[in-house]
């Protein structure tokens, strides 16, 4: 297992953790769809889950 993979799994990790403890269950629904299209390279699945998120962000 390379470094950068190791590193990406931590970051995303913790990213995960941040936005489900700040922005709740939605905040990670959000996450895990622009994580999955961008692993995916689906820009439409990615660009919903950043405009839920950008939506959440500014209601919080």
């Amino acid at each position: 297992m390379s470094l950068r993979i190791l590193v990406s799994e931590f970051l995303i990790d913790g990213l995960e953790a941040l936005a489900q403890t700040r922005y709740g269950a939605l905040g990670a629904v959000c996450f895990l769809l622009i994580v999955v299209g961008a692993k995916a390279r689906n820009g439409t699945c990615t660009a919903v889950g950043a405009v839920l998120f950008a939506l959440l962000m500014l209601q919080a």
